[in-house]
């Protein structure tokens, strides 16, 4: 297949250099720097799963030859500049399959796309990018769950090495990762600590995040169960680290809009009160000049 890969940090970076060195045809698009880069050396990756090598890939500033499918994987923070790289009138019948965090960002993509186009995934993973064209993937997880559209880019992910479960109700599989990475990217965030240190030293506040977040996706129409949520969090490496306190840390842009803000205003639409959510991003922005409105 033929893929474009919007975004090559340390999610985009890592599925580009798989799906190539698995044979599909993959361009990056990425800033003029950051192309250049990737075009001339390649993606290295170094995995815990898939070991240490480096993918060549081809580069560019904006979509220019036609694709199957086009990977959105850059920031909530950065995706309305991010997709001026893919003008509408470039994409053709190409598949438009989003991987961001939060809940909003599918109904952004429909404004701008044919909605039909649109098909949701969810990833799970742990990985970074220290600088462009080098993927650091830090542990096992690699996993994947995407639209019944996107039955043939699924089947190319998992030739690449992804755990993929096709999934038939977006909303579900959106807010399944939501209960989950919500709670954790503002407590991890707020606390400045990893998981760990938040399940244990800050379990009131996550008991309590957990019951608002049950509330809001019962109130959406996806009921889910805080406590089987909080035996999740028990469960995972007390050492895991999220992508908006790595951020925070870096200085650089926060998803607190997309993660705390969309929590929010789905708890005021349903007329639900989020004390403790509403606290969090309070604390979070007013001490993060870099973070998004909330």
């Amino acid at each position: 297949m033929r893929f474009a890969v919007l975004g090559p940090g340390g999610v985009g970076g890592l599925m580009a250099a798989l799906l190539a060195r698995a044979g599909d045809s993959v361009e990056v698009l990425a800033g003029e720097s950051t192309a250049r880069e990737i075009a001339d050396g390649g993606i290295r990756v170094e995995s815990k799963r898939f070991g240490d090598f480096t993918a060549s890939v081809r580069a560019a500033p904006h979509l220019s030859e036609p694709v199957d499918a086009v990977m959105v994987t850059v920031k909530a923070t950065q995706l309305e500049e991010a997709i001026k790289r893919v003008p509408p009138q470039a994409l053709a019948d190409a598949l438009v399959i989003p991987f961001l965090n939060g809940l909003d960002h599918v109904e952004v993509l429909r404004r701008v796309y044919p909605p039909g186009q649109v098909v949701p995934a969810a990833i799970r993973i742990e990985s970074a990018r220290p600088r462009p064209g080098l993927i650091r993937h830090t542990s096992q997880l690699a996993s994947i769950e995407i639209g019944p559209a996107a039955e043939r880019v699924a089947a190319h992910l998992r030739a690449a090495g992804f755990d993929v479960r096709i999934r038939a109700d977006e909303k579900v599989m959106l807010w399944e990762k939501f209960v989950f990475l919500a709670p954790m990217a503002l407590l991890t965030t707020d606390a400045r600590a990893n998981v760990g240190t938040v399940r244990t030293k800050r379990r009131k506040d996550l008991t309590a995040l957990l019951g608002e977040v049950g509330m809001v996706s019962r109130a959406d129409g996806v009921p889910i169960d805080p406590a089987s949520i909080l035996r999740f969090i028990d469960a995972v490496p007390g050492s895991m680290e999220t992508s908006m306190q790595r951020d925070q840390a870096a200085g650089r842009p926060l998803e607190l809009d997309a993660l705390g803000g969309a929590l929010l205003r789905r708890a005021e639409a349903a007329g639900i009160d989020a004390p403790v959510t509403r606290r969090l991003v309070a604390e979070i922005r007013a001490r993060s000049p870099a973070s998004t409105s909330a």
